[in-house]
């Protein structure tokens, strides 16, 4: 069966580690058809939206995106291309898997873990007013349907995955409602998938210490929008940064994979960006493809490469000299 998948390179480096993911993608035998779309600062200047109607039909016919990273012009009238896939496609799970990679030396060994962030309202809802002069009020908002199925999602995640333990980070101490039901709906979750899956309750800030402490204590943390989005960047750099973690937001009917670092403008077009972030979140469009095989490949294949730490093969960030083609084609050939 071949898959028809949308391919946003986005702007700055976003094109040339795109390019390098669909050859690898390509090169493992996953039957993949590209439908190349545009989006960012690249898509504003030429349509005058960095959300072109274009793309986001395409998304919602196709259901599947593999996107890489993308400016937001600065300035009134542009909202961040992120923020709109999530809410107008309903993208509600953002999904970090964060492990110990083979060769990147980092304080911690033997991180494996995944964030499961629910991605469409919190203090995220963007509700703000300004009271009295010099007052702004900031409104958190938590409703049950958010609740329960992101709390179901994560639990259904450790499930199909055989994950053990969820960890849910909170607050509610201090926000007995929101937080409260955040914590009602995660129990009920809990109390319907039974004892095979273990569960745990933090107050956020003694979760993130424990994190310093000892991440590999951990497997599936799940949280709301505001703490979710500030844990999966902690998570990263507990393994080595934004450039060695996969991302995604996935929803009932579409799925976004996408690289979650920067698009990084000061080193675009030199061949010098490192395409891994974005390869591996094209392991997880595969795997949720039901492509299974080709995404093994794949996997191993940059396992070997970052095990071996042949320079000539890494890009400069992980201690090579290889640029963003050379690093795609040295996957390419453990794949042969």
């Amino acid at each position: 069966m071949t898959h028809t998948a949308c391919l946003i390179p986005g702007d700055g480096i976003g094109p040339e580690v795109a390019e390098a993911a669909r050859r690898v993608i390509e090169a493992s035998g996953a039957s993949i058809a590209w439908e190349v779309l545009p989006a960012g600062a690249a898509a504003a200047a030429q349509y005058g939206d960095v959300l072109p109607a274009e793309t986001l039909e395409a998304i919602q016919r196709h259901k599947i995106a593999l996107k890489g990273p993308v400016t937001t012009p600065i300035g009134k009238g542009f909202k961040s291309v992120n923020v709109q896939l999530r809410k107008k496609l309903n993208l509600y799970a953002a999904v970090r898997p964060v492990r110990s990679m083979p060769g990147v030396k980092t304080r911690y060994e033997n991180v494996e873990l995944v964030v499961i962030r629910e991605n469409t309202e919190g203090l995220y809802s963007g509700i703000e007013n300004e009271i009295v002069p010099g007052v702004v009020t900031s409104l958190k908002v938590a409703t049950r349907t958010a609740c329960e199925r992101i709390a179901r999602f994560a639990f259904h995640y450790a499930h199909t995955r055989r994950r053990k333990r969820v960890a849910v980070f909170h607050k509610a101490n201090i926000m007995k409602m929101s937080d409260g039901l955040f914590l009602e709906c995660a129990r009920a979750m809990r109390d319907a998938y039974g004892p095979d899956i273990e569960y745990e309750e933090l107050i956020i800030d003694n979760g993130c210490m424990q994190l310093v402490r000892d991440p590999a204590r951990f497997d599936i943390l799940l949280l709301e929008n505001l703490y979710g989005d500030v844990i999966s960047d902690l998570c990263a750099g507990l393994v080595g940064g934004l450039g060695v973690v996969p991302g995604s937001n996935i929803g009932d009917d579409c799925a976004v994979f996408e690289a979650v670092h920067g698009s990084a403008p000061d080193i675009a077009g030199q061949n010098i960006a490192n395409p891994l972030a974005i390869i591996m979140s094209g392991v997880m469009m595969l795997n949720h493809l039901g492509e299974t095989d080709a995404a093994a490949r794949i996997r191993d294949a940059y396992d070997k490469v970052l095990r071996d730490r042949r320079p000539d093969e890494l890009t400069r960030d992980i201690g090579g000299v290889a640029g963003t083609r050379e690093f795609a084609e040295a996957l390419m050939r453990r794949m042969e």
